[in-house]
């Protein structure tokens, strides 16, 4: 039986990807999405992937939409927690703030969506069953931990 993951944030940038490798994994996907109506129909045409809409900054809104989930899906088995507000864009439209901290990566890029999604695909498999309480960090070396 496939297992359930659930990825907030999921329908575009590092959730799209996450929530299409979990997918191509055999796992039924829930991606949750917190306003984009447009682009979340866009992402399930496009993938076949589930979407759910519901603010992850209200308690009784993630019970629900995890409630409705299950309903739909079954169990969850994996929550990836990515929902987030940041204020960077594409990367050509980025201030010079913030093209700085390239000299401060020792690969000499930033990290593609699909880099982070393996992550997740390894911390989410039976590969990573012994694995408790630790972070993998994924920054190109840009911190040491």
């Amino acid at each position: 039986m496939p297992r359930v993951a659930v990825v907030t944030g999921g329908t575009r940038g590092i959730g799209a990807a996450i929530s299409k490798a979990l997918s191509g994994a055999g796992y039924k996907v829930a991606a949750n999405y917190g306003g984009n109506d447009e682009a979340a129909q866009k992402f399930k045409a496009e993938t076949a992937i589930a979407v759910y809409k519901w603010d992850v900054s209200s308690f009784d809104a993630c019970s629900a939409g995890l409630k409705q989930v299950e309903a739909d899906l079954g169990p969850i088995d994996v929550l990836v927690n990515n929902a987030g507000i940041t204020r960077d864009t594409m990367f050509h439209r980025m201030d010079v703030l913030e093209k700085s901290i390239l000299p401060l990566v020792p690969l000499g890029r930033l990290g593609e969506p699909e880099e982070v999604a393996r992550c997740v695909l390894f911390l989410a498999s039976d590969d990573a069953g012994f694995i408790t309480g630790s972070t993998l960090t994924a920054n190109g070396g840009q911190y040491m931990v």
